[in-house]
């Protein structure tokens, strides 16, 4: 092509890289061309569904590192010839989304205890079908390559059907029961939580001490600790250890509660903590595990004095109406006058608060709906254990483990209209029947109780909703239809999938669950690898929230920075498991990575090529050194990518592209000012361009695009993703060049120090002596030559004078330096650096000397000394050398 043309041609292309406008054009492209989607085929399948972020959530920090990883992945994974699968999808969040809802009728003046189930769902799916689908939008800018036209919705009709199925499968299989049970009661959400759901915090709290009167006596207490005291209204025992020496004496008595005068008794239970308080525990069955335990086994009585919100109900007798905290201030003004506070101490205790609300939760009784996990979690425990699923780091076995070797049955049921409702039906004679519709409940309470003459307006369903995970933990298989159909063509391909990406917080909440679910109805596991992603924090380690105003908006991030400026600064600092110290700076890091592949082709677009001249030796060495760096970095990347170190191979992809092709390879093969380059040298830098950014996409993949479609004509549907990655050559042994190189590379840095120290520039050419028998590395010595703008190398064997010299692999080399630096200013700069480093000598050697420090001292430490001797004199002879080669 002429000059003139390609004047024309780079003037075009942008002098700075504009991520906003190139990312928008390739993501509609994409799209255009579904490049995302997938179907099944002949090729091996990689799948990863993504962890569904709530219908109600916004892009986080969080999110844009699990759903980088996850588009790392499957880029890669098309690239490595696979039929790659990402399905998309929101988790309908009870809890959160019906509290947006409540909190949209409130603005609208609407009380939802006003409405029926029905009126309230419709305001329900009006707000998800209006702001729903937020987030997932949101992760197109990220660059995500998911197949949207697959997108699920835990609540979508084929996913609701499959939740329901599997309840009355577990319900017949004795695996679902429905009972009394203590259970985490949230005031503010009105309903019950899993403990997985329990967040505790250490408080500053308050130690209460209140005696009770001993029933009978006339002037005999008993006095218990208590961080609860508005709960002493519900008491209904007092309880001691039965070695305690201390209350032997009141065995078989009773005590009167503070207040309310009830005689509750007095009880003996090794529960007892002798050490805790003053030995002496009030028992408050109806709002504490523990009590509600302790009186399960002695028979106590149970009063529940809190309404469902939080105040004290009418059996409290005191304070009824009241919320429990404002209640806990104002019975101490009561217990005061009444002459049974004793004292009050400050005390550090653990508090469970609703991870959804952060309400303080209260322990309440309740009629609940559980799922039996014990005999799921062995089979599910194993498959970890074994590696049949592998974590990484392994070391979230370990937390694993203890989940599933302490499982709990999970409580299920939420007092919420926003989810899968329960398929239970009741009857008029106060059974149930579980079914998966009204109509085949029916059919079955018919044959059940024939003698009832049911009829469909008699059944009454369950007014409660299933816990969120009691879908999520059915994701893997739900979304390809795998139960309703667990036979099908999509999930005989697609399941198990690839990969899970997520964060260790919700290692049993979904992780374990999903383990359960897949051994049960599919009878393999869901995925094959887990990579758990660490924590965003800032750089004073604190976890990025609202609440702390820390949690950069990441669109905004993405406008400022480009999206792949913040992919790649997100990963720079982000090992598997271990927390992210996100800091700006990275993104911007990110942004120059950007603009040096960027600079990098402009300069290669800028050359005009010349099919007339031959290909010099340095580009040849260089092009060749290139390949094999290329292979060997390529080799690495696969290896850390096997291991699931997406980091470290980003780093090494960065480090090949920045330190190798920019900094030393563009150095080399780039003609001389206004200069063509050869045809053979400009297609090889091409082809290495091209494969790198093949090697960059997955990380990458907006700058790589356009990069690569404008390295060469392209067909109008040919998309960098669709190409082959490419492949470790693993042909021979060809590590010879690479340490041939290396040494160049320290020959080079040599000449441009001394260049720099004695201040000649680069323009200047300078000699390069080499003090060598045997024969010349001509291959490298042109490498030499171009990088340092020498004149020539000449091998020579003996020393000159007037140079400087240095030496690299036992072979010194010498530069004439006296036509290009002042002698006189050199000589002083010499003398100068000679005293001092006489000077540090004789230091060193007065402390040798020293017969006390070289016996006392520490071996290591006398042994740094005689270091600094010997590289003291190393030094002081080679600038007396160079003394006198100047003098």
């Amino acid at each position: 092509m002429p000059l003139v043309n390609y004047i024309t041609y780079i003037m075009d292309i942008a002098t700075k890289y504009e991520p906003q406008l190139i990312e928008d054009k390739w993501y509609a492209f994409w799209m255009e061309h579904k490049l995302f989607a997938s179907k099944p085929n002949q090729k091996p399948s990689y799948t990863i569904v993504i962890p569904p972020p709530n219908v109600t959530g916004i892009l986080h920090m969080g999110h844009m590192l699990n759903n980088t990883i996850q588009d790392i992945l499957i880029r890669r994974a098309r690239m490595m010839g696979f039929n790659a699968l990402w399905v998309p999808g929101t988790d309908h969040a009870s809890i959160a989304t019906e509290a947006k809802v409540v909190a949209m009728l409130k603005e609208r003046g609407i009380d939802k205890r006003s409405l029926s189930r029905e009126e309230f769902l419709k305001y329900a799916w009006e707000w998800k079908e209006k702001y729903g689908g937020i987030i997932l939008k949101q992760l197109r800018k990220l660059g995500a390559s998911c197949d949207w036209d697959r997108t699920k919705f835990t609540m979508d009709p084929e996913m609701s059907e499959a939740v329901i199925d599997v309840f009355v499968d577990l319900y017949n299989k004795g695996k679902i029961y429905r009972g009394v049970r203590m259970v985490n009661w949230d005031p503010k959400a009105l309903t019950a939580v899993s403990d997985e759901e329990v967040v505790y915090k250490e408080l500053q709290s308050k130690l209460y001490y209140v005696r009770y009167k001993i029933e009978g006596a006339d002037n005999e207490f008993v006095t218990i600790a208590t961080t609860r005291p508005e709960t002493i209204l519900g008491d209904t025992a007092i309880c001691m250890h039965p070695e305690d020496e201390r209350f032997q004496h009141l065995k078989g008595k009773r005590a009167i509660v503070p207040l309310v005068n009830r005689s509750i008794p007095l009880i003996f239970d090794e529960y007892v903590d002798r050490e805790f308080g003053t030995g002496a525990l009030k028992i408050t069955p109806a709002h504490d595990i523990n009590d509600y335990n302790l009186g399960l086994k002695h028979h106590l009585d149970t009063i529940n004095i809190f309404n469902d919100n939080g105040t004290l109900n009418e059996n409290a007798q005191f304070l009824v109406g009241v919320d429990r905290f404002k209640a806990r201030d104002e019975i101490i003004p009561l217990l005061e006058k009444s002459g049974n506070l004793v004292k009050i101490e400050d005390y550090t205790n653990k508090v469970g608060f609703s991870e959804r609300t952060n309400e303080v939760i209260e322990p309440k009784l309740s009629v609940q709906w559980f799922c039996k996990m014990g005999e799921m979690a062995k089979p599910a425990l194993e498959v970890v254990m074994n590696d049949d699923i592998r974590f990484y780091p392994e070391k979230f076995k370990n937390t694993y483990a203890y989940w599933m070797e302490n499982v709990k049955d999970w409580c299920i049921s939420r007092q919420l209209w926003w989810g899968h409702r329960i398929p239970a039906y009741y009857l008029p004679n106060k059974e149930f029947v579980v079914a998966k519709t009204k109509e085949e409940a029916l059919e079955i309470a018919k044959k059940k109780f024939p003698g009832l003459n049911l009829t469909i307006h008699d059944l009454q369903q369950d007014e409660d909703v299933l816990d969120t995970w009691f879908s999520s933990w059915l994701w893997p298989m739900a979304v390809f239809d795998g139960i309703r159909h667990p036979d099908n063509e999509e999930v005989n391909y697609y399941y198990p999938t690839s990969a899970l990406i997520t964060a260790p917080d919700i290692i049993f909440f979904w992780v374990a669950r999903m383990v359960m679910a897949g051994l049960e109805w599919n009878g393999r596991v869901p995925f094959k690898h887990v990579y758990f992603t660490g924590t965003v924090r800032d750089k004073l380690r604190r976890k990025m929230s609202k609440q702390l105003g820390n949690s950069p908006d990441p669109i905004l991030l993405m406008e400022k920075f480009g999206a792949d400026g913040v992919r790649l600064g997100m990963l720079l600092s982000s090992p598997a498991g271990n927390d992210l110290l996100f800091d700006e700076a990275l993104c911007e890091q990110g942004r120059n990575f950007s603009n040096k592949i960027w600079n990098a082709f402009r300069l290669i677009k800028g050359w005009e090529i010349s099919e007339n001249i031959p290909q010099p030796l340095h580009s040849q060495t260089a092009i060749q050194w290139f390949n094999v760096r290329y292979n060997e970095a390529l080799a690495e990347i696969n290896d850390h990518f096997d291991k699931f170190r997406i980091s470290d191979a980003l780093m090494a992809v960065y480090k090949l592209i920045w330190d190798d092709f920019c900094a030393y390879f563009l150095e080399i093969v780039k003609p001389a000012y206004q200069q063509p380059v050869d045809e053979k040298t400009y297609q090889d830098i091409v082809d290495i361009f091209e494969r790198l950014m093949q090697l960059l996409h997955p990380f990458m993949p907006f700058i790589t695009e356009e990069v690569w479609h404008n390295l060469r004509e392209r067909g109008e549907n040919e998309s960098i993703m669709a190409t082959q990655m490419p492949q470790v050559d693993k042909r021979g042994d060809v590590t010879d060049i690479l340490v041939r190189f290396a040494t160049a590379q320290k020959v080079v840095e040599n000449i441009r120090r001394i260049r720099a120290e004695k201040n000649i520039a680069q323009k200047n050419p300078l000699e390069l002596l080499v003090l060598k028998q045997g024969e010349a590395d001509e291959a490298m010595d042109a490498v030499i030559t171009k990088l340092c703008n020498l004149s020539k190398i000449e091998y020579v064997t003996e020393k000159v004078g007037g140079t400087c010299s240095f030496i690299e692999q036992n072979i010194e080399y010498l530069i004439p330096v006296m036509q290009n630096m002042n002698v006189e200013e050199e000589l002083k700069k010499l003398h100068a650096d000679l005293e001092y480093a006489e000077k540090f000598l004789q230091s060193v050697l007065k402390k040798l000397a020293n017969e006390r420090f070289v016996s006392n001292a520490p071996e290591q430490v006398v042994a740094v000394e005689r270091k600094k001797q010997a590289d003291a004199e190393e030094k002081i002879k080679l600038l007396k050398e160079q003394i006198a080669n100047l003098s």
